[in-house]
């Protein structure tokens, strides 16, 4: 039969456990951290949930295939900001780099900062959509009134031509949204809402 452990051991014991779970606590808010730039880069190198593949340099050849380049721009209602392409939609030869611009204003009265997500539609062609210029993932901050007008570069990888999934499609979506932003990080209240189905404003 066991001894019953002293005060003191128990006390010992019970600063142990707490250690330990600190140390699981403060591991997992690290891991948790990290694993924000870490899936961002692997969704920009894998083209994983549409999201764009990012290159420096132009493609190797085009092809005869002609795709509709559709654009896309919101912004959350935690933002004041207007925001739309120069163009809904532009024509690409497959290989072909395309330059386009979006155009931000800030509609309150007051500076504030906002970043940009992006994803493409459908999300399988992510893999082949290449953007070599973006103004994503870049915190800006306007003034009151004040606006920018960002470029996109861009072009459809030829080995799309391979893709036997993707034969059938003709067109290609690319959408931004708009957040709040603190510290390069979009504000988690404002995605929530997004992702929920905040309201869209009409540009």
């Amino acid at each position: 039969m066991s001894r019953p452990d002293t005060p003191d051991i128990a006390r010992l014991k019970a600063a142990r456990t707490a250690l330990w779970c600190g140390a699981i606590v403060v591991s997992m808010a690290g891991l948790a951290f990290a694993s924000v730039p870490l899936y961002d880069l692997f969704c920009r190198v894998t083209g994983f949930g549409g999201t764009p593949m990012v290159r420096s340099v132009a493609a190797s050849g085009q092809s005869d295939r002609v795709m509709q380049v559709r654009f896309d721009a919101n912004v959350s209602p935690h933002l004041g900001w207007s925001f739309e392409a120069e163009t809904s939609a532009v024509q690409a030869r497959v290989g072909e780099t395309k330059t386009i611009f979006y155009k931000v204003t800030n509609r309150s009265d007051r500076p504030s900062t906002g970043i940009a997500t992006f994803n493409v539609q459908p999300s399988h062609a992510g893999a082949h959509f290449v953007k070599m210029q973006c103004f994503c993932f870049t915190e800006h901050t306007l003034g009151p009134g004040e606006s920018m007008e960002a470029p996109v570069v861009f072009y459809i990888d030829p080995d799309i031509e391979a893709n036997r999934d993707l034969r059938n499609i003709h067109s290609i979506t690319l959408s931004y949204t708009y957040f709040p932003s603190k510290n390069g990080q979009p504000v988690a209240g404002s995605v929530a809402d997004a992702k929920t189905g905040g309201d869209k404003p009409k540009l």
